[in-house]
C-alpha cells in the first residue's frame, strides 16, 4: 500500500536532499515550509499537498494532528541553522518546543514512524571514533536542545508504540550549502583568485556529500530501522586534506591560507563516527 509521508524543512540543505530522494520513491509527500521558503520543489509529481506556515515551530499540537492526519510516516529536518550563530542562539529553544508539538500532533493522528535530525555534537567528544551508542554530553544551547529533543521523543514515542530514528549527521557538505560555510567560502574565494583565509586545518573531520546524507535518511524512514543512527563515512580526514582536495579541481592550492584564523573553541580538534545505517537498504 502506498505510504504517505510528511516532510519539514524540505526546502533547507539537508532537507531539500532528502525531498530529492524521497521524489524517486512510491510514496505520496505532504511538504511543510515556510511561507518565505525559496522554492526548491517544482516537477516533483509525488508531492500531493504543500502546507505553507509563518513559522514551523510556532505550531500547536493540534495543528500539527490535523496536517498529520492519514499520514504514515513524519521526518522533521526543520531546526534553526543560521551558520555562525545557531550553536548560541535561543531560536534551538524554539525548535525544541516545536519539535515536541509535532510530536503531540503525530501521535494524537496516528502516526506509525517519526524520523528526527540530530548531530554528533550531542556526543561526548574524543580522539575514538563515535559509536550510536556513544556517552551524549551537550556542550552548546545547540546540542542541548537536540539532545533534550532526542530524549523527549524517544519517551514519547516508545509510550505510544510508534516507531522512532534519529539520525545524527556529522560533517556534510555539497549542494545548497550556504555560502558562509567551509566548503563554499573555499570554492568562491578560489573563483575569484583570492586567498582563502583558514584555520590550522588540523582538525579531523568525518565528511559526507549531502546527498549520500540525504538518500540514508529517506531509505532509513522506508525502512524498519529505528533508534539512534549515525549518518557518517567513518572516514577521518584533515580540514587541510579537504580543501587541498577542493583546490586541487581549481589548479589553486597556492591560495590556501592556513593559521589565517584562529581555531574555533567552540569546535573539537577530532570528530570521526561509526556508521551503523544499513547500507543495503
Amino acid at each position: 500500500m502506498r505510504k504517505r509521508l510528511l516532510l519539514t524543512g524540505g526546502t533547507g540543505f539537508v532537507g531539500n536532499q532528502i525531498l530529492k530522494h524521497l521524489s524517486k520513491y512510491d510514496v505520496d509527500i505532504v511538504l511543510v515550509i515556510r511561507k518565505d521558503s525559496e522554492k526548491t520543489y517544482d516537477n516533483l509529481e509525488n508531492i500531493v499537498s504543500i502546507v505553507e506556515t509563518e513559522n514551523i515551530f510556532s505550531e500547536t499540537s493540534s495543528w500539527w494532528g490535523s496536517k498529520c492526519k492519514d499520514v504514515d510516516i513524519v521526518i522533521n529536518a526543520a531546526w534553526y541553522a543560521e551558520p555562525g550563530s545557531y550553536y548560541t542562539s535561543l531560536s534551538n529553544m524554539d525548535c525544541l518546543r516545536g519539535s515536541l508539538n509535532l510530536a503531540e500532533g503525530c501521535i494524537a493522528s496516528g502516526v506509525k514512524k517519526f524520523l528526527g535530525i540530530g548531530t554528533c555534537a550531542e556526543y561526548e567528544i574524543s580522539n575514538d571514533p563515535i559509536p550510536f551508542n556513544g556517552v551524549l554530553k551537550s556542550h552548546t544551547i545547540y546540542s542541548a536542545a537536540k539532545l533534550a529533543t532526542f530524549h523527549m521523543l524517544e519517551q514519547l514515542f516508545n509510550k505510544n508504540d510508534i516507531s522512532f530514528a534519529w539520525c545524527r549527521l556529522f560533517y556534510l557538505f555539497g549542494e545548497g550549502e550556504d555560502d558562509r560555510r567551509l566548503v563554499p567560502y573555499i570554492k568562491n574565494q578560489l573563483i575569484k583568485g583570492e586567498s582563502a583565509e583558514l584555520s590550522s586545518g588540523n582538525q579531523v573531520r568525518d565528511f559526507m556529500d549531502v546527498s549520500t546524507a540525504g538518500k540514508i535518511i529517506a531509505d532509513i524512514s522506508l525502512s524498519n530501522q529505528s533508534g539512534a543512527i549515525n549518518v557518517c563515512s567513518g572516514i577521518p580526514k584533515t580540514v587541510r586534506e579537504h580543501a587541498k582536495e577542493i583546490a586541487k579541481d581549481y589548479g589553486r592550492e597556492d591560495l590556501l591560507n592556513f593559521g589565517a584564523k584562529e581555531d574555533n573553541p567552540l569546535e573539537p580538534m577530532h570528530v570521526v563516527g561509526i556508521p551503523n545505517w544499513e547500507k543495503d537498504n
